[in-house]
C-alpha cells in the first residue's frame, strides 16, 4: 500500500505518473480493505490500508459524504451498495461480455455445468460472466471474483499464449501460495500444464484452488488473434473425474470459445 508517493514510485510494478494524486491512491486502498471483510473498525482499516490513523478517519469521512461507506450499528465502516456502481457499468458496456453471454449460456444448459468468462489482470483471472449449473453448487463465485493464474486452468489457458520464457519468469515471480494440498507450486510442473494446454487448446486444473472443484479452460482470442480472457467449465468430482470432464466436455468447451473470439475478432 502506498503512504507518501514520489515520481519514482512504482504500484503494481508500474511507474506512477507525474501527475498521481495520492490522495485518490489512498481512498482506493482505504475501499480494497475491505476485501473479504463485511466491517472494519478504524484503527484495522488503517492498517490494511497502509495509512495512518488520522489519514484513514479523513478518508472514512470523505468516502461517508460520498455515498461509498457507512458506518453498522457498531459504529464500523461497511461498503455501501453504492460501491456496485462501477462494476456494474463495466459488466454492461463491455463488448466481449455482451457477445459472450449467448455462447456461454448455451454451454451451461448443454453441459449442465458451471460455465464462466474470466479476463486477466494481473497474475490473476476476474470473473465476468457466470452460468452457474443446474445442480447444487459447492462452490459459490460472485461476478469479479479474482483467482490466482497459476493454478487454475482459466489461468493456463491465458498463460498458453505468452511466450514460454516471459511466462516461466512471471511464475518464479508470483507468489504461488498452496491453496489445497493439490496446488502444483513447482515452477517446472505449472510450466508441464502450460505447454499441455498450448499444444490441446484446453487447460486443466484438479482441485488445486478448491477441494472438490475440476476445471478445464479455453482461451477467447479478440483483434489480432490476441488471447483477452478464458471460457471454463467446472464440475466437481462427485460427478466427474479429469478425464472424462475433458473428453466429454472438452470439444463443446472449444466450440464455444471459438465461437466467442470469432465474435470478439469483429469489434
Amino acid at each position: 500500500m502506498r503512504n507518501n508517493v514520489s515520481d519514482s514510485d512504482t504500484f503494481n510494478g508500474k511507474d506512477i505518473p507525474d501527475q498521481f494524486i495520492g490522495s485518490v491512491g489512498r481512498a482506493f486502498d482505504v475501499l480494497h480493505a475491505f476485501d473479504g471483510h463485511v466491517s472494519l473498525g478504524l484503527t484495522e482499516l488503517a492498517r490494511r490500508a497502509g495509512i495512518t490513523k488520522s489519514a484513514a478517519q479523513r478518508m472514512t469521512s470523505t468516502l461517508s459524504a460520498l455515498g461509498y461507506l457507512a458506518r453498522d450499528e457498531g459504529g464500523r465502516w461497511t461498503l455501501t451498495p453504492r460501491t456496485l456502481a462501477i462494476g456494474a457499468s463495466y459488466l454492461a458496456t463491455n463488448p466481449l461480455i455482451d457477445r459472450a453471454n449467448p455462447f456461454l449460456a448455451e454451454l451451461s444448459r448443454e453441459t449442465g455445468e458451471s460455465v464462466n468468462l474470466s479476463i486477466p489482470d494481473g497474475a490473476d483471472m476476474v470473473f465476468v460472466a457466470r452460468f452457474p449449473s443446474s445442480h447444487r453448487i459447492f462452490v459459490q463465485m460472485a461476478l469479479g471474483t479474482r483467482i490466482p493464474m497459476f493454478c487454475t486452468a482459466s489461468g493456463r489457458a491465458v498463460l498458453s499464449g505468452r511466450e514460454s520464457d516471459e511466462v516461466r519468469d512471471e511464475l518464479t515471480r508470483a507468489e504461488r501460495e498452496a491453496f489445497t494440498p493439490r496446488t502444483l507450486t513447482d515452477v517446472s510442473a505449472i510450466m508441464a500444464r502450460i505447454d499441455e494446454a498450448r499444444a490441446t487448446g484446453i487447460a486443466a486444473a484438479e482441485e488445486e484452488f478448491y477441494l472438490g472443484d475440476l476445471a478445464i479452460a479455453a482461451p477467447v482470442r479478440g483483434a489480432g488473434d490476441r488471447i483477452v480472457g478464458a471460457v471454463n467449465i467446472s464440475g466437481p468430482t462427485s460427478r466427474w473425474t479429469p478425464a472424462r470432464l475433458r473428453a466429454e466436455l472438452g470439444p463443446q468447451l472449444l466450440h464455444t470459445a471459438r465461437a466467442i473470439s470469432s465474435h470478439a475478432a469483429k469489434r
